[in-house]
């Protein structure tokens, strides 16, 4: 049996991991989860082990089972708040922990986008997270939609103590070097301190109180040790106060650039987030009425007038204009639409006034899926992603005990026993250390990584591909197979009939495909019929049984009919066929034809570009009807009249040859796409059970955003490869170079520090230009 703990006291993923393996060890517990950001433990045990696991959670760190919290009370959604002045992604992480350290909420903070993502038993706890949040350093909640501000008044303080730092900091270097002595007390030296206090007071304080909580491995606490290290070995050896400054100053500077680069990031995002609207026009008989777009119902007229964005999915009923869709599919050009035209929302009205009915809710709209998902596309995170957030943890750390052991064990083995305190030595080696400190910060690993996957997903998202997370990202880079579903996937979907051999079975299949929900049903909506059909059940890859005038009537294809005992002329077509019998009797045959998705040639073209090696088709339909469309768009391997599971079982065939994408709308794809590596969906006649499983939609059903898609993908991948392995070949030459050249500068460790972090999220910005004929 499955159970459910509510813990508190989990302070950290690692801690986390280490306690989902002592559980997963306890005698009678079959698997164990724990969930860090819920703090939550789901074990899968036998009966009587449910209190051997409590235990183990009661035992371990500071951790506590809640008994008196029932779990079913956190809210599954969630709160999403909006916040301002998080100065880092480590101030986001500690927020993160002491939010969760609460009884009954669990949270989420997102640095990127500025948000918590807040789940709370009862208001007593929410209230406590309120508090929490508006009361960690200058964070403050942000009511309504935060104003846009240019790049001064988002680090206006940071700007003005930096400048007053410097300004401090330029004569003092001039006295300094130029060997003014007569100025050393009455100058530079105070010159220095001002210098120094004003660019890193921010630093020594937030060094103090992290240490205070027990929290000291931090870039804080590194950049603190190191630029106070230098200073007093400076006045110890009369060398001055310059070095130590300078790396504070440098540091802060560094900090300053990221938070820009960064902030540009945000910037792009936030623009991203303007398609929705904030308003619409309902028409209520002769009355417009100004509303929300959440209100809207399915049905409801709505209003658009020229230069308003589309409030939700909608089809035209009056008038005709020009959108601008580039915010859903990337294309510059201007689509003109006119009445029964199908519009999504978030597009731009550039013309003529329309009135269209609304055919989905604003839940369910494009505008919706996308923000939705560009929001939580932070919480799933890719092999890098875990990497490097488990590298950091021990990476630090591990630099500091090398530091402590350079500066101490080193130099009394050097100076060996009877010369342990000769000064010179030491001082060349504690300056050694100090390098170790400043080039051990993993900035710009930690921001760039994530930066990168977070402009990735955000250039898909303005090209109307929506991508669930850097892990889907990650799987979509890899595949090196393409399988697609055929209809409304290469084809348009929307069937008509061309042929069919009698009045008698057309109008009989109408009236049975009327309880049938395949797309294929909708070909027969204007036939007019003279019979009524009841009992209707649905036969999945076969077609549809009901009763007409106390006969079982039979309409599907030809297998249908074989297992049905019904002895019918098998016609030739490329068509799709639809057999149709009546009380065990053969009545006669509809050919239902299809179109090929234009541009479905060419995407299959621009994919194998992109590395995939083999392209497969593999459909319910005729394989005859298959082959025809594979020949028109180029198809590798075909497999048609496949049922479900056969076509499940066909995707898995091919996943043993490499990554597999599945490309599919309907709702027996689902299953298909849960085992793929990397499942897309249409986003516009795609089922909801189809989008739910996939990893990428694509909004607008544009079979060339695929390949696009997947050019964003490999060039973010190797944009974060970039990032991971230059930072740390860097970091690594530093530190050698620290160790083996004598008197090796401390600045150029805090320049290669500050250096790599500023390439690195510059680097991962260029996410923003792939794609569309721009490289990586």
């Amino acid at each position: 049996m499955k159970e459910t703990i509510k813990i508190k006291g989990l302070d950290c993923a690692n801690c986390a991991r280490e306690l989902e393996e002592e559980i997963s060890s306890l005698e009678g517990v079959r698997s164990a989860t724990v969930d860090f950001m819920a703090s939550r433990v789901v074990a899968d045990c036998e009966e009587g082990a449910l209190e051997r696991v409590k235990r183990c959670c009661n035992n371990f760190e500071e951790v506590k089972v809640v008994e008196d919290e029932p779990v079913a009370e956190i809210s599954r959604e969630g709160r999403r708040i909006k916040i301002a002045n998080l100065c880092c992604a480590n101030c986001g992480r500690e927020l993160e922990e002491e939010l969760n350290a609460i009884d009954g909420v669990s949270a989420t903070v997102d640095f990127m986008n500025m948000t918590v993502v807040l789940n709370a038993a009862n208001s007593e706890a929410y209230d406590k997270a309120i508090y929490a949040i508006t009361h960690f350093e200058d964070v403050r909640i942000v009511d309504g939609k935060p104003p846009k501000r240019n790049v001064f008044e988002e680090n206006k303080v940071d700007i003005i103590t930096i400048l007053i730092s410097a300004i401090f900091f330029i004569p003092a270097i001039v006295f300094d070097l130029g060997g003014f002595e007569w100025a050393k007390w009455y100058v530079y030296i105070p010159f220095y301190a001002v210098a120094f206090a004003f660019s890193g007071y921010i630093v020594l304080w937030n060094t103090a109180r992290n240490v205070a909580k027990g929290k000291i491995f931090d870039e804080n606490f590194l950049m603190a040790v190191a630029s106070v290290g230098a200073i007093g070995l400076g006045i110890t050896t009369g060398d001055g106060l310059f070095e130590g400054v300078a790396v504070m100053l440098l540091y802060r500077i560094g900090e300053l650039l990221q938070s820009i680069a960064v902030g540009a990031s945000r910037r792009s995002i936030s623009d991203l987030m303007d398609l929705k609207s904030d308003t619409a026009t309902l028409i209520d008989g002769d009355r417009q009425v100004v509303v929300s777009p959440e209100s809207l119902k399915i049905g409801d007229k709505i209003l658009v007038k020229a230069g308003e964005k589309i409030p939700v999915d909608c089809v035209i009923a009056g008038g005709a204009s020009s959108l601008d869709m580039k915010s859903l599919n990337g294309e510059a050009v201007p689509r003109d639409v006119g009445v029964g035209d199908e519009v999504l929302s978030g597009a731009i009205n550039l013309t003529g006034a329309i009135t269209a009915e609304v055919v989905r809710e604003y839940k369910n709209s494009a505008v919706a899926k996308i923000l939705e998902l560009v929001e939580n596309s932070t919480s799933k995170k890719a092999k890098s992603e875990k990497f490097i957030t488990t590298f950091a943890r021990y990476y630090t750390p591990i630099v500091v005990i090398a530091a402590v052991l350079l500066a101490s064990i080193v130099p009394t083995v050097v100076c060996g026993v009877n010369a342990a305190f000769a000064w010179e030595t030491y001082r060349e080696w504690i300056y050694k250390a100090l390098s170790f400190l400043v080039i051990s910060c993993p900035c710009a690993l930690v921001i760039s990584v994530p930066l990168s996957y977070f402009g990735g997903i955000g250039r898909c998202a303005r090209s109307g591909i929506l991508v669930k997370g850097s892990t889907s990202l990650d799987a979509l880079a890899e595949a090196t197979i393409a399988a697609f579903d055929k209809t409304g996937t290469l084809t348009e979907g929307t069937f008509r009939i061309v042929e069919y051999s009698s009045e008698r079975a057309l109008k009989l299949a109408a009236a049975a495909e009327r309880y049938s929900s395949h797309p294929i049903a909708a070909a027969f909506k204007d036939v007019r019929t003279d019979y009524a059909a009841t009992d209707a059940e649905e036969v999945a890859g076969r077609g549809i049984k009901c009763r007409v005038r106390g006969k079982e009537l039979l309409c599907g294809n030809g297998k249908f009919m074989e297992e049905n005992g019904v002895a019918y002329k098998r016609k030739r077509s490329i068509a799709t066929l639809i057999y149709v019998a009546l009380g065990g009797e053969y009545v006669g045959v509809i050919d239902i034809d299809d179109t090929v998705k234009a541009g479905a040639r060419e995407a299959l073209t621009a994919l194998r570009e992109q590395g995939i090696e083999k392209t497969c088709m593999l459909t319910g339909d005729s394989a005859e009807r298959a082959k025809a469309v594979a020949s028109k768009i180029g198809m590798g391997v075909t497999i048609g009249s496949l049922l479900p599971d056969e076509k499940l079982e066909e995707a898995k065939k091919l996943k043993k040859e490499g990554k597999l994408i599945y490309v599919g709308d309907g709702i027996n794809d689902a299953p298909v796409m849960t085992v793929a590596d990397c499942a897309v969906s249409m986003g516009q006649v795609g089922s909801d059970a189809a989008i739910e499983a996939s990893d990428v939609v694509l909004v607008s059903d544009n079979l060339a955003l695929l390949p696009e898609a997947k050019k964003i993908a490999k060039g973010t991948r190797r944009i974060v490869c970039q990032n991971i392995v230059g930072s740390l070949v860097v970091k690594f030459a530093i530190m050698m170079c620290s160790v083996f050249i004598p008197s090796f500068p401390l600045i150029i460790a805090i320049f290669g520090d500050v250096g790599v972090m500023l390439l690195a999220v510059a680097n991962a910005m260029r996410t923003a230009l792939i794609g569309r004929g721009k490289g990586a």
